[in-house]
């Protein structure tokens, strides 16, 4: 394990314990009654797995729906790896369409100077509404999201959440949305979590879109590669 992973760990259990002290300092989705229909909306990046991902994602949730039938699960379209957010989701949206042409020329001008990481997934991570798959990952990761923010800030639209951290930036997969839980479901990812022993996966394009939490109402703007 490199350096930068051990970090990126440190960060990952720093933000597990803000969670059991229930000391959240972070930007975090509040539930809804119904997560498809959510009218609050988004502008972010992302990159969305490929199939063997998404199967190998679905093992997972289809273990967890047989203890928590009725908790909101993302489909696989809806499935997607975080890489960097603009603005939080808001109903009213807080971006208009100018951001989103200022958010694409920036995008089009730091993807492509970048290459592609690989994410090492080891766990999963339970937040007081929403489950996520975590992983760390090659250092790029840092440095296409500091890149990012450099230039968002220059033209005006900086990332309007709020981070636990301000480097060592980790990946994360939402697979499932909720407004409480119970112990039979925490004690279910605490067992599916040992045994997650997923292959290196490599990020090779991020996609700039609009869309509510659990972007059934995705609008992809833009696709780019990296490197």
């Amino acid at each position: 394990m490199t350096f930068h992973q051990q970090q990126q760990i440190k960060v990952i259990n720093k933000i597990e314990q803000s969670i059991l002290q229930n000391s959240l300092n972070f930007s975090t989705v509040a539930p809804v009654d119904d997560f498809e229909n959510d009218s609050r909306i988004c502008l972010t990046s992302l990159h969305f797995p490929n199939q063997k991902l998404i199967d190998d994602v679905q093992k997972i949730i289809s273990e967890l729906k047989k203890v928590e039938p009725n908790f909101y699960y993302y489909p696989p379209q809806s499935l997607h790896l975080t890489i960097k957010n603009i603005r939080v989701i808001n109903d009213p949206p807080n971006f208009n369409q100018k951001d989103v042409e200022k958010a694409q020329q920036i995008f089009g001008e730091v993807i492509s100077k970048h290459k592609k990481f690989k994410i090492y997934f080891y766990r999963l991570l339970l937040f007081p509404n929403n489950l996520a798959l975590v992983g760390t990952t090659d250092p790029e990761l840092d440095e296409i999201i500091l890149d990012l923010d450099e230039k968002l800030n220059k033209a005006g639209i900086p990332d309007d959440k709020k981070y636990n951290n301000e480097r060592y930036f980790f990946s994360n997969m939402t697979l499932a949305r909720f407004s409480g839980l119970s112990p039979r479901f925490s004690s279910k990812v605490k067992e599916l979590s040992a045994k997650i022993e997923l292959d290196p996966y490599e990020v090779d394009s991020v996609a700039l879109v609009t869309g509510n939490a659990v972007f059934k109402n995705q609008k992809i703007i833009q696709r780019y590669n990296l490197l």
